[in-house]
């Protein structure tokens, strides 16, 4: 084990010298008693530590840390990720070169050190003018199966995903907006592990994969978001899904009033799910307890607390994939009484950009770009092929969801006011003909921009946020 170590230590010596930064990392591991393997592109601090018994730390311990510089290794990085609680393993992953590839992975023997670590160390300017970012890491055991014929139900294609892949656990099927009988055309598939998940994938990947005679889309899921104990234990909103397009805000108030009348502060319904908020969080908890599984106007609902979302992280988020059904982000929900407030919070970072005064800068397209050599083979593609991470825009990723869903594509509508200078300011409206009905006909932000670009985003990122 000691031959083992001095050779993961040795590892990285490229790029400080090897006597010193071998003796650095052996000191480290001289010092807690963790062992250090390098393999497979990344180097294993601990996993488990010393004297450690019973299985691995649950899901949830582990964080996420980007933007490391590349020349800092483990006898600097682990004692700062300390402070937070004991580290189970420190996985930093490792360049050939001997430079680490500027992230890792910190696992904790418990959930509450890993939120503290996100909480005490992101943004941490780990070095003068170098600010790392945590975030908590789950390994995703969920796939998003699309394509799928709407009039299959949850039992055909659990049975089928049986089939066709290993260590299926369950499938998650939503029911039409506007046909309960029907499914949306996508499913959830759960595995019992990350590594069956991701055979799964492998399998299905191609794109030449077929269920029913239809060519399907796979991809990972889009992780929920995590919310803290302490925070869910303060929430007295109520997510509603499974609702019929019909069904209005006052038919909703007045059936969450039922078991307790006048428990139900309002209603906000956005097609066909809503948030119930209540005075109380007890009244909260009850009525999720009676009301799961009722029938409203002829529709068996689903009820569970509404997830809070960070308002300033929210579009950052929605981007990325980590907002959940149920985080009440467009209404900016939280505990500390701003629960009226309905207008989109705009991350500072986006404001300059949306309201059209700026445009990349040379810095910021030559970080876009490749040099492009005589020679090199193009391939047509279609954009919708591609993953939204490929996207940076808001109006770009509301065509790229509203094909992945099968709706049709946005349709912009332009309108102009003047302000007390006489300046012209413009506002779009945005009308997804798949989905309009007399509930929610079209999306509009409220606030206007000065030019024609700047509009179109506020209004697409207003609309993604909404759907």
């Amino acid at each position: 084990m000691h031959e083992e170590n001095k050779a993961a230590a040795n590892g990285c010596g490229k790029m400080r010298s090897g006597t010193q930064n071998e003796a650095a990392l052996l000191a480290l591991m001289e010092k807690t008693g963790y062992s250090m393997v390098q393999e497979n592109g990344q180097r294993k601090f601990g996993g488990p530590p010393p004297g450690w018994e019973g299985p691995p730390p649950p899901r949830g311990c582990e964080v996420f840390v980007g933007k490391i510089p590349r020349d800092m290794y483990e006898d600097e990085l682990v004692p700062v990720f300390e402070r937070a609680g004991k580290i189970y393993e420190f996985r930093l992953m490792m360049e050939f070169s001997g430079e680490n590839r500027g992230y890792a992975f910190v696992m904790y023997t418990a959930k509450e050190e890993a939120q503290l670590a996100i909480k005490i160390l992101n943004n941490y300017e780990i070095r003068p003018g170098k600010f790392i970012g945590v975030c908590v890491s789950l390994d995703n055991c969920r796939l998003f199966i699309g394509a799928i014929p709407k009039e299959k139900k949850k039992e055909e294609i659990l049975n089928e995903m049986k089939k066709v892949t290993e260590g299926v656990v369950d499938v998650i099927v939503y029911p039409n907006a506007t046909d309960k009988t029907k499914n949306r055309g996508f499913a959830f598939v759960e595995y019992e592990s990350h590594r069956a998940a991701a055979m799964a994938r492998r399998r299905l990947i191609p794109g030449t994969f077929q269920l029913w005679g239809h060519t399907i889309q796979v991809d990972w899921a889009d992780p929920e978001k995590e919310v803290d104990e302490e925070t869910m234990q303060r929430v007295k909103v109520l997510y509603v899904r499974n609702l019929m397009i019909s069904t209005t805000e006052d038919t909703i108030k007045a059936e969450f009033n039922k078991f307790k009348p006048g428990v139900v502060e309002r209603v906000k319904k956005l097609r066909d799910y809503a948030f119930v908020h209540f005075f109380h969080r007890e009244d909260a908890v009850a009525a999720m307890s009676v009301m799961n599984g009722k029938c409203i106007d002829g529709a068996s609902i689903e009820v569970t607390l509404a997830k809070p979302v960070n308002k300033e992280s929210a579009w950052k988020q929605h981007f990325n994939g980590q907002l959940s059904p149920g985080s009440e982000n467009l209404l900016g929900f939280s505990n500390k009484g701003d629960g009226h407030q309905k207008s989109l919070g705009k991350p500072a970072g986006l404001s300059v950009r949306l309201n059209g005064q700026h445009s990349p800068g040379p810095s910021e397209v030559e970080r876009c770009t490749y040099p492009f050599f005589p020679g090199i083979k193009l391939t047509p593609i279609s954009m919708y092929s591609l993953k939204s991470s490929h996207f940076s825009s808001a109006a770009m990723h509301l065509d790229y969801f509203c094909n992945k869903n099968n709706w049709t594509p946005p349709e912009y509508y332009l309108y102009s006011t003047t302000n007390q200078d006489g300046k012209i300011l413009l506002v779009f409206k945005v009308l997804i003909p798949s989905i309009a009905d007399g509930s929610q006909s079209y999306f509009m932000p409220d606030k206007l921009c000065t030019t024609v670009e700047g509009a179109k985003e506020l209004a697409a990122q207003f609309t993604l946020l909404h759907l």
